[in-house]
């Protein structure tokens, strides 16, 4: 049986506390972690920092595509193009029932073809509530952050399993459950929370970098451009908000007429998508809706991925009818996006999806190097893999229907957030250099960076972020230096 450990409100804030710090519990299925000793992370409860006002009334259609680019009008690139491919990876899912689960993924060669295998690494209770939100940093990153209606985020160094500390800056009065994590670089974690605000957290130190206030209610989803330079927000108040995270400060606002539950960039960051029920509607960085797509049941994930066979993207749609849907998205934008696959296998609704890019080894029956994995959890307590090179490169008159590589059974536990990450492993250039990534250098440090600046007491002046237009500090969210430095109490 699962014994949770003591992490009320009031412990987590105790500086008396001992200072042992537990190790993510090695499981199995049938073996769960019994026991955690609770950390003192009283450094990463950070405190808060005001904000200018962040409220515009209206998004004017030039902002958001000028602020996505750079000074010589070129879109950034980012790392994921020079960073090799693992050669295993993860999955962390969060449940109802408070449990976190860690898997481990391989890839071998059976005969002529590629098998790939699930095994639990890690199980146990990692929140006093239900887990809400799971992210996992990228591009070989050790981070892990999970966020629950209990209204802490709990951060987690996913290659010595262990737990660093919890981050309390979300207000509980305000009915402070987290409702959404990302990360967008190794170095920084963006949270979003039912108190109204974002945050964005420096994985260095886990301080609080800026707290961005503008919604009236709820914050659903926050979605992080590609280029690191803006970010796009929905929420209960009914609008799409957009972010400069060059300044630290809202830009601009507009009502949708109705709320928005999750947002996301295409891969490129040409194209967003905002999802409300089964709705989607598409937009260009220009602000034009392209298209509004009704699905043909209640969507709970979306996901953008590019093909691993031939040109074009692809919109990943995991809906009630427990199923993943497929959607082409044409580069011809007058074109509608329609249907090309099903990825099928679940007995419940799919409640949530995630992708990542992986290399193969070497087999005499394809000549394929690489290939891109798409993770799915459901309510009915099954963790699946598939490939999403199986999908036909010509559609064809019926949708397909692509079953998973491999499967895990939670034995019923009722999934709610994943993510998948790199495994421990790199290939190419990463093995010959220890295991470490390729960075991008960037022309322009100041203008790459995020908005961090403070002063002495700690807080943001309103008054210099006026004056100055927000200059940042020169500090590249994709050129640190180190992941981060582990956290001691």
């Amino acid at each position: 049986m699962l014994t949770p450990k003591s992490n009320s409100k009031s412990g987590m804030k105790d500086k008396q506390r001992s200072s042992k710090k537990p190790k993510l519990i090695q499981g199995s299925a049938t073996k769960l972690a019994s026991k955690l000793v609770k950390s003192s992370p009283t450094k990463l409860a950070a405190t808060k920092i005001p904000t200018a006002k962040t409220e515009v009334k209206t998004i004017a259609r030039s902002s958001l595509k000028d602020q996505i680019r750079d000074k010589k009008g070129k879109a950034k690139a980012t790392d994921d193009e020079l960073a090799p491919l693992p050669s295993s990876f993860k999955i962390m899912a969060g449940s109802y029932e408070k449990l976190l689960y860690g898997l481990e993924g391989t890839v071998s060669v059976e005969g002529s073809s590629h098998q790939f295998h699930l095994k639990p690494i890690f199980i146990f209770p990692a929140h006093i509530s239900s887990v809400k939100a799971v992210a996992a940093s990228p591009n070989g990153g050790k981070w892990l952050a999970t966020g629950s209606s209990d209204e802490i985020i709990k951060v987690w160094d996913l290659r010595r399993r262990k737990e660093v500390g919890g981050l309390m800056h979300h207000e509980a009065y305000l009915l402070g459950s987290i409702t959404h994590l990302a990360f967008p670089s190794r170095s920084h974690l963006v949270s979003a929370s039912e108190d109204g605000t974002l945050c964005i957290f420096h994985a260095r130190d886990w301080t609080v970098l800026r707290t961005l206030k503008g919604h009236k209610g709820r914050v659903n989803c926050v979605a992080v451009h590609p280029s690191g330079k803006a970010a796009l927000s929905v929420g209960k108040d009914r609008t799409l908000r957009m972010w400069d995270l060059m300044r630290g400060k809202g830009s601009a606002s507009t009502k949708l007429g109705k709320e928005g539950e999750l947002v996301r960039w295409s891969t490129g960051g040409t194209l967003f998508v905002v999802q409300t029920m089964s709705t989607l509607d598409i937009y260009t960085t220009d602000m034009n809706m392209i298209h509004t797509v009704q699905h043909r049941s209640r969507i709970h994930d979306i996901k953008f991925c590019k093909r691993v066979e031939g040109e074009g993207e692809l919109l990943l749609v995991a809906a009630e009818d427990k199923k993943v849907s497929v959607y082409e998205i044409p580069a011809d934008r007058e074109q509608t996006p329609r249907i090309i696959a099903h990825f099928v296998g679940h007995e419940n609704r799919v409640k949530a999806i995630d992708a990542l890019a992986v290399a193969l080894p070497p087999a005499s029956g394809t000549h394929r190097t690489s290939t891109t994995l798409v993770g799915t959890i459901s309510s009915d307590g099954k963790i699946r893999v598939y490939d999403l090179a199986s999908m036909p490169v010509e559609a064809a008159e019926a949708p397909a229907e692509l079953h998973p590589l491999t499967e895990y059974d939670s034995k019923g536990s009722r999934l709610t957030c994943m993510a998948m990450a790199d495994g421990d492993d790199v290939t190419g250039a990463a093995a010959a250099a220890g295991g470490k990534r390729k960075r991008e250098v960037q022309d322009d440090e100041s203008a790459d960076g995020w908005a961090e600046r403070q002063n002495p007491e700690g807080e943001i002046s309103q008054e210099e972020d006026a004056s100055e237009e927000g200059e940042s500090e020169e500090e590249n969210i994709e050129g640190e230096e180190e992941d981060g430095e582990e956290v001691e109490n």
